[in-house]
């Protein structure tokens, strides 16, 4: 199936993308920070020797739908077609029955991307690609590793605290909350791998309009320049107040998301700057539509 088969519009391929390209600062940041911490290695040697990784495979090979051959046609030549614009290996794809929209990656060696029923469900197809793109993100930055340890903290001190009597739990609360920072700037990353696969911020914003607004009543009465003034807004209402951003932190310590309208406004940034052209050679006003001149006109 050819591009313009899965899309209206064709979109432009990446040969030889590199995370780098695209990762954002605060994701390589909290990166260094969290290999910094005494005691870190060693519990990422322990999550791969109890073999998480085949345990977290197994069970989504007998539980979930494998999109395949003839399974799910549709979600299959989207994936070939976003990881042929990434320039990256094709991961196995699995659909889960699940009312709540979302997406998650795991397996190092042998990645695998899970979207749920309700996902699916939700999301038109542009606004899917994104999501696609995004998690494609996190195998492409090399998050799924430590994404797999933050999701299983808990388990994974216990084990390591039975190895060395209790003394990794000296390291518990100041690691996890290190594992959360990364974690959530991670998302950033993807969110730009995403906006490089679909190529049209309209699509990003709606998808993100659709996970803060929850019920498909709402969905066609979604304003995307509305939703841009309350991005663009975001920084004036949070980041001009030192207790402001205190409150901020003290939120946001065990989320393993950012908060989506931050989300949106670094994406927002990230274009706005020009720094997504740089990356990809696509001017800024290519990635827009009739809502940011509609903003621009206000």
């Amino acid at each position: 199936m050819e591009q313009e088969q899965v899309f209206k519009r064709r979109l432009k391929s990446f040969p030889n993308l590199k995370a780098e390209d695209f990762q954002h600062p605060w994701d390589r940041q909290a990166s260094n920070a969290l290999q910094s911490i005494p005691g870190f290695e060693y519990l990422i040697s322990k999550l791969m020797e109890h073999g998480f990784e085949q345990f977290f495979r197994i069970t989504n090979l007998a539980s979930n739908i494998h999109v395949k051959g003839k399974m799910f046609p549709r979600l299959r030549e989207m994936l070939r077609l976003a990881t042929r614009i990434l320039d990256m290996d094709e991961p196995d794809l699995y659909i889960t029955t699940d009312p709540m929209p979302n997406a998650y990656t795991y397996g190092r060696t042998k990645p695998f991307i899970v979207l749920t029923s309700g996902l699916v469900e939700a999301m038109g197809e542009e606004e899917l690609f994104f999501v696609l793109g995004h998690e494609l993100g996190h195998i492409k930055c090399g998050h799924v590793l430590y994404k797999t340890m933050a999701r299983n903290f808990k388990l994974v001190l216990e084990i390591a605290a039975s190895a060395t009597l209790g003394l990794s739990t000296l390291i518990s609360t100041g690691l996890e909350l290190a594992l959360f920072d990364w974690e959530r700037k991670s998302e950033l990353s993807s969110d730009r791998c995403g906006m490089i696969c679909v190529q049209s911020q309209s699509a990003a914003n709606s998808a993100f309009m659709k996970l803060g607004a929850g019920s498909p009543k709402l969905y066609h009465e979604m304003d995307e320049v509305e939703f841009l003034k309350q991005i663009r807004s975001y920084e004036d209402a949070t980041d001009h107040s030192f207790l402001n951003k205190t409150y901020t932190a003290l939120i946001s310590a065990h989320m393993s998301h950012p908060f989506l309208i931050m989300r949106a406004k670094h994406l927002d940034n990230w274009i706005q700057s020009g720094d997504f052209s740089k990356v990809t050679g696509i001017s800024h006003l290519d990635v827009k539509d009739d809502a940011e001149a509609a903003l621009r006109a206000e």
